[in-house]
């Protein structure tokens, strides 16, 4: 067991039997009246945000966490098969951890996983950007490109993002992987 005062932004603790992970931690001193921490934690399983009062003392639960880089191979149901690039170990990782970014990540990508005790991951982060393939999208308007109009095109992944008028079936494509925006086009 840990102190409240040992924590950090960032650290993994077991609060009311879910895992969270501190987001902020601000340490007051308010006139008279006794120190305390205000911790701001989200919840890993459900992604809500809970914010508390600890005094110093207070003892906490600290989780040793260990993160590894591990590729992304195949989807097999509601998991991805993931491979550690160390050791060639293969685990299946639930979809749910990796929120919306499952839908734009294809075979190949580097997903970094967190690990409680080093059995049970707790989550995963999916690159930032990515490059994909164009499989179909309509044809644009020759000479409308004053004003940045959108259409919708399917990648390889099978998600439909919005893309430029200017981009064709075959073209690749940068995307973010947290929101499935258009970024720019990759030659």
């Amino acid at each position: 067991m840990a102190t409240i005062s040992d924590l950090s932004k960032g650290n993994y603790i077991r609060y009311n039997g879910d895992i969270m992970q501190v987001e902020e931690l601000q340490h007051r001193t308010p006139g008279n009246l006794r120190a305390f921490y205000q911790i701001k934690m989200r919840n890993l399983r459900n992604g809500k945000l809970a914010e508390n009062r600890f005094r110093p003392g207070d003892s906490v639960d600290l989780l040793s966490v260990e993160t590894k880089e591990y590729q992304y191979l195949y989807a097999d149901g509601d998991s991805l098969v993931c491979m550690d690039k160390d050791t060639f170990d293969q685990i299946y990782l639930d979809k749910a951890l990796l929120g919306e970014a499952v839908n734009y990540i294809k075979e190949g990508v580097t997903l970094l996983i967190a690990f409680e005790n080093g059995a049970n991951p707790i989550t995963a982060e999916a690159p930032s950007h990515v490059v994909v393939n164009v499989t179909y999208t309509e044809p644009g308007i020759a000479g409308d490109t004053a004003t940045r109009t959108l259409k919708p095109a399917t990648i390889e992944t099978g998600a439909e993002i919005r893309v430029p008028l200017f981009i064709n079936t075959g073209d690749n494509v940068k995307i973010d992987t947290h929101t499935g925006e258009y970024i720019e086009r990759v030659k």
